[in-house]
């Protein structure tokens, strides 16, 4: 855009690759960096989350308290804090990394070390000191996250190329799920929680790797970089301008009425699934299903499902639109977690299909049918939100979305296990798992109202370029 330009320039157009489009553009250093930093960003996700309450289930800690624990996670929610952290301040010893890149390997080497903390903690005696370590863990994950996602916004040229750097973000982000969410079930039960969690925090170096063939954004380097050293001649200015405008920019730039309405939809697009989310292992457990069954619905069926979900919303992106496949997204989501609750009224797994040599399970096939519709919606929702920031501030503004999205559930979800105590008081601990699944799903409706309204809204566009179309 031209300094002249008063105009706003036109919103970035949705994404255009499907998941087929990415794999086939591996070749390209940008997307393969990409993909790996995507793995490291979701490797300590579920690590911190629903995996760790298996290790807890394992060892018989009470539900109530594999809820709580679930509280670490609360880090992901004050992302606009690490946010402005990440816009503003350069890490010490590393700034001839660049201030994307400095950051990402300061966090990296966090993660691997709070997972290697938690691997030598025992959750019978020492939870406090796991707990501890969890947290430490959040906090560098979830900075880690703010780094990478700026630098994906930033690195991209123009929108089919933020798409491309999108997709290639959430694959590489969903194969690290299937590792810590399939894959380790498998490798703790071969030699434990601990040592586990050992390899995983030293798989990190993998992402540290991928990190040196990163390039720094260089335009958004320079812009911060000239503005830094005019805000050191007004240290008011400079507070405000890292704590305040970033988020009055986001308002003026998009209307209150509209900016209200977006992260409202975004507090409530992945509730649901965030408060079935502590229980989903412990569920399995009680369903008597094997850990080994379990990971390899996930590495196989559930894989294919992920994947087809992820290209699925690429495609309708193109075909209906960014906002109409978030409306298709916020409904098939809560459909997939309601459907567990038929697995605890029938008291476990039962055959659902079986023709010759073909046979399907009715956990199976939800799961499979669950891992569709949060790859599709997952999609959908992160790259909507690329689309909402704005050059100089990019990591502030895309924090301020993501800790919208997932403050509510962090918090919310830590009760998830007293839920289902509960619910258990004259009932089955299998029943009161089925209401609970039923009651999550339920929590999905409101986040379909707003996502009609948003589709159907269409004001005047006020919204600045996006950092992807001024790069």
């Amino acid at each position: 855009m031209d300094d002249g330009d008063t105009k706003a320039a036109p919103p970035i157009r949705p994404p255009r690759r499907s998941a087929i489009d990415v794999l086939r553009s591996l070749s390209q250093p940008k997307v393969a960096v990409m993909l790996v930093l995507g793995l490291g960003s979701g490797l300590p996700f579920m690590l911190i989350g629903n995996t760790l309450g298996y290790w807890m289930a394992d060892y018989n800690i009470k539900l109530a308290t594999i809820g709580f624990l679930s509280w670490v996670g609360l880090a992901y929610s004050f992302q606009f804090l690490w946010g402005v952290a990440v816009d503003h301040l350069k890490v010490p010893l590393l700034s001839g990394l660049g201030r994307r890149r400095s950051w990402i390997f300061a966090c990296q080497i966090g993660v691997g070390v709070g997972l290697v903390g938690m691997s030598l903690s025992d959750p019978k005696s020492g939870l406090g000191e796991m707990a501890a370590f969890a947290i430490f863990t959040g906090i560098s994950a979830a900075t880690q996250d703010t780094a990478i996602n700026a630098w994906r916004i930033e690195t991209a040229r123009d929108a089919d190329e933020l798409g491309l750097l999108t997709g290639a973000y959430t694959l590489g982000y969903r194969f690290a799920l299937i590792l810590t969410e399939a894959v380790i079930l498998i490798v703790a039960g071969k030699i434990g929680w601990p040592l586990a969690y050992a390899l995983y925090g030293a798989s990190m170096a993998v992402a540290v790797v991928a990190l040196f063939f990163a390039k720094e954004p260089a335009r958004a380097d320079a812009i911060m970089a000239a503005r830094d050293t005019i805000l050191k001649r007004n240290p008011v200015r400079s507070v405000y301008d890292a704590v305040v405008e970033p988020f009055i920019s986001f308002f003026r730039a998009n209307g209150i009425g509209m900016a209200a309405l977006m992260l409202g939809m975004i507090t409530l697009y992945h509730l649901c699934d965030y408060m079935r989310g502590p229980m989903s292992n412990p569920y399995y457990k009680a369903l008597a299903i094997p850990k080994e069954t379990v990971a390899g619905v996930r590495l196989t069926i559930g894989l294919v499902g992920s994947l087809v979900g992820i290209a699925a919303g690429g495609v309708a992106s193109v075909r209906f639109g960014n906002r109409a496949t978030l409306v298709i997204g916020s409904i098939i989501q809560p459909i997939g977690i309601a459907a567990f609750a038929l697995l605890g009224w029938r008291g476990g797994d039962y055959p659902l299909l079986a023709a010759g040599p073909l046979h399907l399970t009715a956990f199976e096939a939800i799961m499979t049918f669950d891992a569709f519709a949060i790859g599709f919606s997952g999609v959908a929702l992160v790259s909507y939100m690329s689309t909402l920031t704005t050059l100089g501030y990019t990591a502030t503004q895309y924090a301020l979305l993501t800790s919208a999205l997932a403050w509510t559930g962090k918090i919310l979800k830590g009760f998830s296990g007293t839920i289902v105590e509960s619910l258990q008081h004259g009932r089955s601990l299998l029943d009161a798992y089925a209401l609970f699944y039923l009651f999550s799903g339920a929590i999905g409706a409101p986040a379909i109202l707003l996502c009609v309204i948003l589709a159907l809204w269409r004001p005047q566009a006020k919204r600045q370029a996006p950092a992807a179309e001024t790069a």
